[in-house]
């Protein structure tokens, strides 16, 4: 069955908290996860055979649209849904005539950053010591793409 992307309702929220707990090191609280109303929200599940596999959150302010969490469920990882995720996610800003997107990304998340680098993101500053991790803190990488 082919993988499709919708945009996320509650009845999908239970799973995408648990892909949530699994997927990060220090995730959202489930508050945040709930709140799928806030101003200017486009958040999406990605359905495999109708099952929830993975997420974004987004929030388009004035056609800057930022990244604001993405993940794909550990068990269904390595199979191309993360970049599945954000060429919608890219495609999704398009749609809406946004004039630019960003994201953050820790510094060690290697993959994250090369998946973002392919598709046109750029480095443009960091937030030093700004991700909680196991040895202290780590950057976040501030990354573009700009819509032409």
């Amino acid at each position: 069955m082919k993988n499709k992307i919708e945009p996320l309702v509650d009845i999908y929220l239970r799973e995408v908290w648990r892909i949530e707990q699994a997927s990060h090191s220090h995730p959202w609280s489930q508050t945040m996860i709930n709140d799928v109303s806030s101003r200017g929200a486009c958040h999406h599940v990605l359905l495999c055979d109708e099952k929830v596999a993975g997420y974004f959150y987004a929030q388009n302010i004035v056609g800057e649209v930022t990244l604001l969490n993405v993940a794909v469920d550990p068990e269904k990882q390595g199979r191309g849904l993360g970049r599945e995720l954000i060429e919608h996610f890219l495609e999704m800003c398009e749609l809406a005539k946004a004039d630019s997107a960003w994201l953050e990304v820790r510094e060690s998340n290697h993959k994250a950053r090369s998946l973002y680098e392919s598709l046109g993101f750029n480095e443009v500053d960091r937030r030093f010591n700004y991700y909680p991790s196991k040895k202290g803190k780590e950057d976040a990488v501030i990354m573009s793409y700009l819509f032409f």
